[in-house]
Protein backbone atom coordinates (compact mmCIF):
# COMPACT_ATOMS: atom_id res chain seq x y z
CA UNK A 1 0.00 0.00 0.00
CA UNK A 2 1.31 3.57 -1.09
CA UNK A 3 0.83 5.30 2.41
CA UNK A 4 2.53 8.23 0.93
CA UNK A 5 0.09 8.23 -2.12
CA UNK A 6 -2.50 8.19 0.15
CA UNK A 7 -1.79 11.03 2.11
CA UNK A 8 -1.17 13.23 -0.29
CA UNK A 9 -4.62 12.26 -1.83
CA UNK A 10 -6.20 12.66 1.86
CA UNK A 11 -4.59 16.20 1.59
CA UNK A 12 -5.73 16.85 -1.51
CA UNK A 13 -9.62 16.22 -0.20
CA UNK A 14 -8.96 18.53 2.28
CA UNK A 15 -8.13 21.39 0.15
CA UNK A 16 -10.79 20.21 -2.41
CA UNK A 17 -13.13 21.13 0.76
CA UNK A 18 -11.84 24.02 2.27
CA UNK A 19 -10.58 26.32 -0.48
CA UNK A 20 -13.32 25.25 -3.07
CA UNK A 21 -12.77 22.75 -5.85
CA UNK A 22 -11.94 25.49 -8.93
CA UNK A 23 -10.20 27.02 -6.87
CA UNK A 24 -8.36 24.24 -5.69
CA UNK A 25 -6.84 23.46 -8.87
CA UNK A 26 -6.79 26.96 -10.52
CA UNK A 27 -5.26 29.02 -7.75
CA UNK A 28 -4.26 26.81 -4.83
CA UNK A 29 -1.73 24.51 -6.39
CA UNK A 30 -0.54 22.60 -9.34
CA UNK A 31 -0.13 19.37 -6.68
CA UNK A 32 3.39 18.89 -8.77
CA UNK A 33 4.24 16.37 -5.63
CA UNK A 34 1.64 13.71 -6.38
CA UNK A 35 3.25 11.13 -8.67
CA UNK A 36 0.20 9.77 -10.67
CA UNK A 37 0.05 10.97 -14.30
CA UNK A 38 -3.89 10.33 -15.04
CA UNK A 39 -4.28 12.84 -12.19
CA UNK A 40 -2.45 15.04 -14.14
CA UNK A 41 -3.93 14.41 -17.29
CA UNK A 42 -7.38 15.10 -15.71
CA UNK A 43 -6.68 18.38 -13.67
CA UNK A 44 -5.35 20.11 -17.11
CA UNK A 45 -8.11 18.80 -19.12
CA UNK A 46 -10.64 20.40 -16.26
CA UNK A 47 -8.64 23.51 -16.54
CA UNK A 48 -8.99 23.79 -19.76
CA UNK A 49 -12.76 22.89 -20.59
CA UNK A 50 -13.40 26.02 -17.47
CA UNK A 51 -11.63 28.17 -19.45
CA UNK A 52 -13.26 27.72 -22.50
CA UNK A 53 -16.55 27.34 -20.82
CA UNK A 54 -15.87 30.59 -19.30
CA UNK A 55 -14.48 32.62 -22.64
CA UNK A 56 -17.71 30.95 -24.29
CA UNK A 57 -19.61 32.39 -21.60
CA UNK A 58 -18.27 35.98 -22.04
CA UNK A 59 -18.68 36.06 -25.51
CA UNK A 60 -21.85 34.45 -25.87
CA UNK A 61 -22.95 37.71 -23.71
CA UNK A 62 -20.91 40.03 -25.77
CA UNK A 63 -23.04 38.37 -28.62
CA UNK A 64 -26.22 39.28 -27.59
CA UNK A 65 -25.74 42.42 -26.17
CA UNK A 66 -24.41 43.64 -29.64
CA UNK A 67 -27.43 41.94 -31.18
CA UNK A 68 -29.75 43.93 -28.57
CA UNK A 69 -28.22 47.15 -29.14
CA UNK A 70 -28.66 46.24 -33.24
CA UNK A 71 -32.10 45.27 -32.95
CA UNK A 72 -32.78 48.91 -31.33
Amino acid sequence: MNYDLIEKFEFLISKMRTEGFHYCFKHYSRFEEIDDDKFHELREKYLKSADELKNYIETKLEDLLEEGYEEE
